[in-house]
């Protein structure tokens, strides 16, 4: 199974009501269970003789991140955050700039791809969740973004 599959596989049975789940074909083996506030909580991946775990993104997201004080831009994928395109380049963003629909806010480094993270909205960046060169989830907030005031 791709991975992107396996992401997508996960993200549906986290937002679904199931418990447990449990996938095999050629040697691969899949099993995600939920906890009982419906978050996943133990995750495994086998392949051969390699288990890889995978776990929901860590909770210790910023306050107002957790309290949806504006547009959340979330990891696509698991990888490390770059918040420049090069070592000595300014950043792409800091908390303050204003941004619009589409432009660059940071890097995703995944598999040796660079992955662009673009805002969802215009707007200001409120806040940037994680620090450069930081391990990203799946699914962890990056940014956020409020809407500006015109």
């Amino acid at each position: 199974m791709e991975f992107e599959n396996l992401l997508r596989l996960v993200d549906c049975v986290s937002h679904s009501g199931l418990d447990s789940f449990y996938y095999e074909q050629n040697g691969t083996k899949i099993k995600l269970k939920k906890g009982c506030g419906g978050s996943l909580q133990d995750t495994s991946v086998i392949s051969g003789t390699a288990k890889e775990e995978l776990r929901e993104p860590p909770k210790s997201a910023p306050q107002s991140a957790a309290s949806g004080q504006g547009t959340q831009i979330k990891s696509p994928l698991v990888g490390i955050f770059y918040a420049a395109p090069s070592e000595d380049a300014e950043p792409f963003v800091v908390p303050g700039d204003r941004v619009k629909k589409g432009q660059t806010l940071g890097i995703v480094e995944a598999m040796k791809l660079m992955n662009e993270i673009e805002s969802d909205c215009d707007g200001i960046v409120t806040e940037i969740a994680v620090a450069n060169g930081d391990t990203v989830e799946y699914g962890q907030t990056l940014f956020v973004i409020s809407p500006g005031i015109e």
